[in-house]
Order: C-alpha cells, then sequence, then structure tokens
C-alpha cells in the first residue's frame, strides 16, 4: 500500500504534483496514517506554499 510520505517523496523529487496524486493524498489522509506520514505531509505542504513544488491543479485553473 502506498503511504503518504511516498506520494511526497515522488512529488519533491519531480517538483511536481499531478492532480492524481492529490487526489491519492486526500484518500490516504482519511485513514490511519503516522507521525512520519504527517510530518512528510507538512513539508509537501511548505514546498508547495514556497513554489519548490509546483501543482497541476493550480495550473490548469490559472492559479499560481
Amino acid at each position: 500500500m502506498t503511504r503518504i510520505r511516498d506520494v511526497v517523496e515522488r512529488a519533491l523529487a519531480t517538483g511536481y504534483l499531478t492532480v492524481a496524486a492529490e487526489d491519492q493524498l486526500r484518500q490516504l489522509l482519511t485513514t490511519r496514517y503516522d507521525l512520519e506520514d504527517f510530518n512528510a505531509f507538512m513539508i509537501l505542504q511548505e514546498a508547495a506554499m514556497t513554489g519548490k513544488v509546483k501543482q497541476e491543479s493550480r495550473e490548469r485553473c490559472g492559479i499560481k
């Protein structure tokens, strides 16, 4: 089973978060997860806010 940290790791490595990965994160966040997954998600949030990771969903609707 995929973990939150796996999705985050891919996004950080590529610098891009796809819509599919966002959907996967939404699903994973509804299940039980550990502190390492929570911390990974927080790192992804910061990377997205600072522009280190681009979000496909924001590009589609013109949000920068």
